[in-house]
């Protein structure tokens, strides 16, 4: 299956790809033809309201991609290794993706970072898990960083992460993400790599784009991140429909006769003369 993701790159087709961590929301996607699916530690933010990623438990990505992969039982799941779970070494990073590739079915694992994590990669790709690689902006590294700030924006910064995506490619990556970059940057690499890129925040020239499913549909109206695009505004309708049930309750309109369940009159005649 990843090697359909090269030939779309090497025909000019652009990769669709989306984050998701419900059930309901993998099912949508999947239906209406996504290309392939991330269970992201960004859960943590989106789903849980943390502050950042880093509280992320790999138990939480396991739980949240069983459920994603319920949802949507013929596509490409990849499943992100969250923070401290792949740091520490070949060991760790192989056993905490392989317990949950068992576990939950998801087909590949993503983590962040250049050629720090190349031996992870390589030991992973060399035990049958595919992987994808994740550069730019890794909001595991937030604290390092100083925020979630624009990346490679410098030449030094910009050269290095070259290096860095080449290094993933030649560890055996199907595929880099490349997160809040300068779109020309963005191209550059794409241009060099024979795997496919996907871009969030990153320019048009990337070879896919990934968003937050919940930032496209526009449901957070107190976030919305310079580079997603709000597809529907689900905020509103939402918060409309919740406001009409709140009326509807209050005024004694709903439930209806149509949604209540009814016994026969002579029933309901019996147990009112016992009770009397």
């Amino acid at each position: 299956m990843i090697q359909n993701y090269t030939e779309m790159k090497k025909n000019g087709e652009k990769i669709s790809m989306v984050t998701a961590y419900d059930y309901y929301a993998a099912k949508l996607a999947e239906e209406a033809g996504i290309d392939l699916m991330l269970v992201g530690d960004s859960l943590g933010m989106v789903f849980q309201g943390q502050e950042n990623t880093l509280p992320v438990t790999v138990e939480e990505i396991i739980y949240h991609t069983k459920a994603v992969k319920r949802g949507a039982k013929e596509s490409f799941i990849v499943a992100d290794l969250p923070f401290m779970s792949f740091q520490l070494g070949v060991k760790d990073a192989l056993a905490t993706a392989g317990k949950i590739i068992k576990e939950t079915g998801a087909q590949a694992v993503k983590l962040e970072g250049g050629k720090r994590v190349v031996p992870q990669i390589k030991a992973m790709v060399e035990a049958g898990i595919p992987v994808l690689g994740h550069l730019g902006l890794t909001p595991q590294s937030v604290n390092q960083m100083g925020g979630f700030k624009l990346q490679g924006g410098k030449k030094e910064a910009a050269l290095a992460m070259i290096d860095d995506a080449l290094a993933l490619q030649e560890a055996g990556a199907f595929a880099v993400v490349l997160e809040t970059i300068p779109g020309q940057l963005a191209e550059i690499i794409t241009e060099r790599l024979t795997i496919p890129t996907i871009g969030i925040g990153a320019g048009l020239n990337c070879d896919g784009q990934v968003l937050v499913i919940h930032d496209l549909l526009g449901i957070d109206n107190n976030f919305i991140p310079k580079f997603a695009r709000k597809y529907a505004d689900l905020n509103s309708i939402i918060k409309k429909a919740l406001h009409n049930y709140i009326n509807d309750v209050k005024e004694k309109k709903f439930p209806a006769d149509s949604e209540s369940f009814q016994i026969n009159k002579e029933t309901l005649a019996e147990i009112r003369d016992e009770l009397n």
